[in-house]
């Protein structure tokens, strides 16, 4: 399950380097913004333990609730909740975590053959 936390989490920091990067953002943002989203993520991946037996539910439930904490919280920093930021947050952090586990679905199965 290290393997899928590493993916996981590399999935959220390509959504970070594409927000910024689109944004003009600085590297404080940046880094603002990953340990938001990373300990949002990470602390509902603990929480559902994601990691420990996965599934569908937890998943879902992890990005869920782990993606709308990291936000909030950047909210309580930035001071203010842009909604909009919030939808886009969850649409394309869950097609990045996606792409991601598909992806090393994909590189697994070539390395065991």
């Amino acid at each position: 399950m290290k393997k899928a936390a590493a993916w996981d989490a590399a999935a959220l920091l390509v959504f970070v380097v594409v927000g910024v990067l689109t944004h003009g953002a600085s590297a404080t943002a940046f880094g603002r913004d990953l340990l938001c989203i990373l300990g949002g993520w990470f602390a509902a991946a603990l929480v559902f333990r994601l990691y420990v037996r996965g599934g569908r539910w937890r998943l879902a439930a992890t990005w869920l609730v782990g993606i709308s904490a990291g936000v909030l919280v950047r909210a309580a920093i930035v001071g203010h909740l842009a909604v909009d930021f919030w939808g886009v947050a969850l649409a394309f952090t869950v097609l990045f975590v996606l792409v991601a586990r598909g992806m090393r679905r994909a590189v697994g199965d070539r390395v065991t053959q």
